[in-house]
């Protein structure tokens, strides 16, 4: 739906700089036509406004003078993000329940949410008001799904697995399925049932073809705002606080805990039984072995304080020039040894 600037500018409470005209849009400062809202968030773009075709921008107050119509805002990206909500088309055009998905008589699904065709609920779930569930979908026994949340197409819930409100998950993943437990026997590897379950708390995302597992006993909990992206790895009775961040291809091995807002770039992995304290950064590729304090920036593998490693990598480029100026020094500290030596016997 197409709104004018002066609206969008009422509706986010920023400034206006220049004439109205009408927004039908978003898109970025390259490709942006004459009904597209864009924005500048980095200096380093700044020489692109001379050159779009955008009705408007939105940017910083220290930039508004080189765009004829703008937004002024102290968080450009921010404010950028809430347009882009007021013009995102949701995925998905169905309503109600199709007849093609199975729904057990013993679960409960709200009568306002929508199933898609060849989704399986199985019985004692529950799906609350305002929820999607696409096509693939499967729904264990005994499941809570809270209110507004979407399973994009091929989501499971294995059994027990409980979701809070809005929550997000992503098309292919798996929640709730056995962790990795065995015992070692004389006959070969004893499976260990895994009896826990999971717990998704609310406005958790969740990206494409994850896997989180359900606890061996009690609880593998991911907490409220927590925002995990695709291809993710979480092992059973993993904790992890809330507003935390975990990037592509993150693996957390079982019964380690994260405090609140940690953030783990990509490829980055956890062993088992470790802490990480609150508002710890772990650089991308690092591989954590040990617990680590909160507040503070990691890179490596095994990972480090990030100032430690930036000494240790300045030092790598110099390592083939210290080789032979050590493989030097053992050859003039053996000639010195063989002179001592010489002056001994005479």
């Amino acid at each position: 739906m197409a709104r004018t600037l002066h609206e969008l500018a009422g509706i986010l409470g920023l400034p206006v700089r220049g004439a109205d005209v009408e927004i039908c849009g978003v898109a970025s400062l390259e490709s942006a036509g004459e009904h597209d809202l864009s924005f500048l968030s980095s200096p380093k773009h700044a020489s692109l406004l001379a050159k779009t075709k955008a009705g408007a921008v939105i940017l910083a107050p220290e930039f508004a003078a080189q765009a004829s119509r703008a937004l002024i805002s102290d968080s450009p990206y921010l404010d950028f993000v809430r347009v882009v909500q007021l013009f995102e088309q949701p995925q998905g055009r169905l309503t109600g329940h199709s007849a093609l998905a199975f729904i057990h008589p013993e679960a409960t699904v709200h009568p306002d949410s929508v199933v898609y065709p060849f989704v399986s609920i199985g019985p004692g779930a529950v799906v609350n008001e305002g929820c999607r569930l696409f096509s693939g979908v499967y729904v264990g026994e005994d499941c809570r799904v809270g209110a507004r949340v979407t399973l994009y197409p091929n989501v499971v819930l294995m059994s027990g697995t409980v979701l809070g409100d809005d929550v997000i998950v992503h098309p292919g993943t798996v929640l709730g399925s056995d962790g990795f437990g065995y015992a070692p026997s004389s006959q070969g590897l004893e499976k260990m049932p895994q009896v826990g379950r999971l717990v998704i708390e609310d406005k958790v995302e969740i990206g494409a073809n994850c896997a989180i597992d359900r606890a061996t006993m009690d609880v593998t909990r991911i907490g409220r705002g927590t925002k995990i992206d695709n291809l993710v790895q979480i092992g059973h009775n993993v904790e992890i606080g809330p507003g935390c961040i975990l990037v592509s291809q993150v693996g957390i091995a079982g019964s380690s805990k994260l405090g609140k807002k940690v953030i783990l770039a990509g490829q980055v992995g956890i062993a088992d039984h470790l802490h990480l304290g609150d508002g710890c950064r772990v650089g991308a590729k690092s591989g954590v072995n040990r617990s680590l304090e909160g507040g503070q920036d990691y890179l490596g593998s095994p990972a480090v304080e990030a100032r430690k490693f930036m000494r240790i990598a300045a030092s790598w480029n110099r390592l083939p020039e210290l080789v032979k100026r050590v493989a030097a020094l053992e050859k003039e500290l053996a000639v010195l040894k063989t002179q001592k030596s010489e002056d001994s016997h005479d």
